[in-house]
This record gives structure tokens, C-alpha cells and sequence, in this order.
């Protein structure tokens, strides 16, 4: 009877210790999450990049699975503590590899982009399928792209890495957007650059970005190809990160359309020329 109460009361011990070992492991895992999220805070105010979001999300992630695997195995005993964490890779990556193959893929793509960083946060890229945004996140899975207004693109990591991508703003701190034009067959091509290029320089929210030998300056617009009812224009606009690509879209389109109007420069609209032949 003796020893019965002795186990029992050994028993309650050890219940209570794993308790506490629990809390602790629980504690020590929110202390981490803010120590982590200081320390990048931190890094952000003196230098920003994707590579530094990414990785503030690994070690989220590795926090949170190293104490989760630590509390569970506090149902064990402490002994096994160390044994888990010991085995925690295999174990992790058995499950991964069985269960989570795409996130696998999504991650080390992750991984890819923060390494050779082929676009930033805050730059604005056009996929290979038309898909264009401003990048405002990534996470371990997903590259968040901002479209019109509130509008949010997620896009898998290993899906956007594998693509063709154009950057309007690679190696830069200012955005770049891409404008076409078309003017109507017979008009005054020379001209209608001048007015184009006129009226994006007057607009309150575009900026000089491109590099001359002479410093900043506007982009050029070109004449870019003949097409079945137009004349092409294409030029590069750039802006400021702090301005909403929708808001620089909307300005530049009115102000060129006002301005094409103004001077006589007509825009066309697709048409087809019917020739009726009689019979003979």
C-alpha cells in the first residue's frame, strides 16, 4: 500500500512537472516571437528587401515548430524531450515529404527568389500570362501582388519562379509602368510623341526615372509597330512607391487623351472596310 501511494504521488509529480515544463516551452516560444520580430524591425528600418521578409517568416516558422515538437514531447517525459527534438528533423521531413510536397516546392522557390531577388517589395511585374501587380509580400507559400484598388493576386512561389516576369522597377527605389498609346493611320507621329510626352511630364504624380548621361529624365515615347487600325506608341512612366499604380493610371490616360484631343490627334477604334462585288 505503501508503494502504491509512493507511485501515485511520483506520478503526480511527474504529471505536474510536464505541466510546467509545457508552460515554460509555451513561454519561451512567445518570447522568441517578439525577439524575432524586434530584431527585424530593426533590420527593416536600415535596409528592406524580400529576402529580409522571407526569412523573418522562416524563423517564425522554425520557432513554432521546434516548440511545438518540444511541448508534445513533454507528454513523454523529459528524457524524451531530447530524443524528439533530436529526431524532430526526420520526423518532419518524412511528414513533409508524405504529406506537404507542393509546400516543399513553394518554400525552396521562396527561398530561390529571396536569394537572387528578381523582384522587391514595392516593384511592379507583369507575368508571362498577363498577371501584373505590385509585390507587397511574400510569404513561405505566396508572392502577394497588389492589382486596382484592394484588389490582392496570390500567386504560389514555385508557379512564379518558374515564369518569365518583366520588371518595370528592377534595381530601383521608384516604380515604372508601361503605356501604350495608338493614333490613327495619316496623323502627325512627331507630334503626337511631343503632346504624349507633354502631358505625362505635367502630371502631379509622375517622376524623371530614367538614366541619361545628363542624370533623371522622362521616359521616351516610340512609335512600336503598325497594327491593323492604329499606330503604336509605347513609353515607360515612373512614379513614386507611395503612389497607387491606379491613381498614376488614371491621371496619365486622361491627361493624354485631353491633351491627343486637343491638338487634333485622333484615337481610332478597331473597324473593317466591306467591299460588296456584284456578281457578273
Amino acid at each position: 500500500m505503501l508503494k502504491s501511494a509512493l507511485e501515485l504521488f511520483l506520478s503526480r509529480k511527474s504529471i505536474i512537472f510536464q505541466v510546467v515544463a509545457i508552460i515554460l516551452i509555451i513561454c519561451a516560444m512567445w518570447v522568441l516571437f517578439r525577439v524575432n520580430r524586434i530584431v527585424f524591425e530593426r533590420i527593416k528600418k536600415k535596409q528592406r528587401g524580400i529576402h529580409i521578409v522571407f526569412f523573418e517568416r522562416i524563423n517564425k516558422a522554425i520557432i513554432l515548430i521546434g516548440g511545438t515538437i518540444l511541448a508534445l514531447s513533454g507528454f513523454g517525459g523529459l528524457g524524451s524531450i531530447w530524443k524528439t527534438f533530436l529526431g524532430g528533423t526526420a520526423i518532419i521531413s518524412a511528414v513533409l515529404a508524405f504529406a506537404a510536397q507542393d509546400v516543399i516546392k513553394d518554400v525552396l522557390a521562396g527561398l530561390m527568389i529571396s536569394i537572387y531577388k528578381p523582384f522587391e517589395i514595392g516593384n511592379r511585374i507583369e507575368l508571362e500570362n498577363g498577371v501584373a501587380g505590385i509585390v507587397v509580400d511574400i510569404t513561405m507559400r505566396h508572392v502577394v501582388l497588389a492589382g486596382v484598388e484592394t484588389q490582392k493576386l496570390i500567386i504560389p512561389n514555385s508557379r512564379i519562379n518558374s515564369m518569365n516576369l518583366r520588371n518595370y522597377s528592377y534595381h530601383s527605389t521608384n516604380r515604372a509602368a508601361q503605356f501604350k498609346f495608338h493614333i490613327a493611320y495619316g496623323s502627325d507621329v512627331e507630334k503626337a510623341i511631343r503632346v504624349i510626352r507633354k502631358a505625362i511630364m505635367d502630371s502631379e504624380y509622375t517622376i524623371p526615372g530614367r538614366d541619361t548621361k545628363k542624370g533623371k529624365d522622362y521616359g521616351d515615347v516610340y512609335f512600336m509597330a503598325y497594327e491593323d487600325s492604329s499606330l503604336l506608341l509605347l513609353t515607360n512612366v515612373y512614379y513614386k512607391s507611395t503612389v497607387p499604380s491606379e491613381v498614376l493610371t488614371s491621371d496619365v490616360n486622361l491627361r493624354v487623351n485631353k491633351a491627343l484631343a486637343e491638338n487634333g490627334i485622333e484615337i481610332p477604334f478597331p473597324y473593317v472596310n466591306v467591299v460588296q462585288k456584284s456578281a457578273v
